[in-house]
């Protein structure tokens, strides 16, 4: 398997995780303001910064359609969190889908030695996409750690890009 093979591959195993997480979540969980950021939110942040740094610039992004700007961010340094309505589990699970298709889409055309294109982030476009998945896991762990504390739900590990993002 070569190199753009292996991030799609990783990329899709991250994302097949979260999807797992976000399908899972209790209602009650979904809304909960015991966290300073909900669920939902943390979720959208995750796509959105899958989504954003799969373009090839900041210039180049163009936001989802439903994107709100106001929600990218998880609260501010003083520990506030956003007060936009919630989105809805089908939402998050439609961006989730676009994320999954740019994967295909913008990974196979990297040129991986290129730079970054993002000014604030000095480094390649492989690495780049290290940086994402990364983030993308950090984050999925987060959630599936607040699963977890609910009781018996359990988001088991993907190690490997799925065929398709299964229907959970």
């Amino acid at each position: 398997m070569g190199t753009k093979e292996t991030i799609k591959s990783q990329y899709r195993a991250s994302l097949e995780m979260l999807k797992h997480a976000i399908v899972e979540c209790p209602e009650a969980l979904w809304h909960s303001p015991e966290y300073k950021n909900p669920f939902w939110h943390i979720a959208f942040h995750v796509l959105f910064y899958t989504h954003f740094y799969l373009q090839p610039s900041e210039e180049d992004f163009v936001p989802w359609e439903k994107h709100r700007k106001s929600c990218v961010s998880l609260g501010s340094s003083e520990g506030e969190s956003t007060t936009e309505e919630p989105y809805s589990k089908e939402e998050i699970l439609a961006y989730h889908e676009l994320c999954w298709e740019h994967v295909e889409e913008r990974v196979t055309f990297l040129d991986l030695d290129a730079e970054s294109g993002f000014h604030w982030l000095p480094f390649d476009k492989l690495e780049l996409q290290i940086y994402n998945i990364r983030h993308i896991q950090q984050h999925t762990g987060e959630l599936c750690e607040r699963l977890g504390a609910m009781g018996e739900i359990e988001v088991d590990w993907v190690g490997t890009k799925p065929a398709r993002s299964s229907a959970c």
